[in-house]
């Protein structure tokens, strides 16, 4: 009698268990299960951004229920159609692991041992011992533009300041240009055509190339406004490069190549290391590509 008691009191506990999560009732809240694979609320509340509350939080715990289901289903398909192919997808994530760590070990020696402050000194040393790896594509020039409105009065007298070869008259013409709101662009460094061109008023699909063979001031007349204008220096395309304009490579160049130094150095240590202590041993005689 006493074991029919014993079933029916196991059937009546089994059937409130059915009537509500049977992973709550044994202590293990399960927010999602997909065959063997299970969420839990605790993986989920750990997921949910801080700040969240109410309509927001709800609706992100929806989608990451969604997402981790469909992952889960993704990765059930996969493993079925391709389950002929295991030995390649675990050689391929072994692959994967051993070249995480070894970028991880890379960056350790990186972190601990090296000094990539690159000098002033290193980048000009480079450079002059590089200077052909390093060409312009496009010209690079020096100079000014000066535009002021044609009704100026004393347009011939400015334009006497600017031709003449004299600092002090330069000086002169700037500060004419400064009094009476004129303007004047100047490039006292190396800067691109274009952007040269792009102070006057020229067609941007016409060849401008001629501008750069004159040195002395020129002149264009447009929309009721004088442009006056020179060309002091120029480097073409093909030649090397300023200094400045290769500088930013020539700093990744050579922190590059101290990284290699660096993993090299530590790469040559362990291998010395491992062979004082008999860890590595090759055996070339058993070696057979045949």
């Amino acid at each position: 009698m006493r074991f029919w008691n014993y079933i029916l009191v196991l059937l009546a506990v089994l059937t409130a268990v059915s009537c509500r999560e049977a992973s709550t009732f044994f202590g293990y809240d399960v927010a999602a299960k997909v065959g063997r694979n299970v969420l839990t609320n605790t993986e989920i509340a750990a997921a949910v951004p801080k700040g969240l509350s109410g309509a927001d939080s709800l609706g992100y715990v929806d989608s990451y229920i969604d997402k981790w289901v469909i992952r889960q289903l993704k990765l059930q398909e996969a493993e079925l159609i391709f389950s002929s192919s295991e030995a390649d997808i675990d050689r391929m994530v072994e692959e994967y692991r051993q070249s995480l760590l070894i970028r991880k070990i890379e960056q350790y020696y990186l972190d601990k041992d090296a000094d990539f402050q690159i000098t002033d000194a290193d980048i000009e040393s480079y450079y002059n011992a590089h200077k052909g790896d390093f060409r312009l594509s496009a010209p690079v020039v020096k100079g000014y533009v000066v535009s002021f409105p044609d009704k100026y009065r004393r347009r011939e007298y400015l334009l006497q300041m600017l031709r003449s070869p004299k600092a002090e008259k330069f000086a002169e013409a700037e500060q004419v240009c400064m009094k009476n709101n004129f303007r004047m662009t100047k490039y006292e460094e190396w800067v691109d055509y274009a952007e040269y061109l792009a102070c006057l008023p020229l067609l941007r699909s016409a060849n401008n190339d001629k501008l750069l063979a004159e040195r002395d001031l020129q002149q264009i007349h447009y929309n009721a406004t004088y442009y006056y204008f020179r060309v002091t220096d120029m480097l073409k395309a093909g030649e090397p490069m300023p200094l400045f304009m290769a500088k930013d490579k020539i700093v990744r160049i050579l922190t590059n190549r101290r990284q290699g130094e660096v993993i090299r150095s530590n790469e040559e240590r362990i291998r010395q290391n491992a062979d004082q202590n008999g860890v590595v041993k090759i055996y070339r005689d058993t070696v057979n590509i045949n």
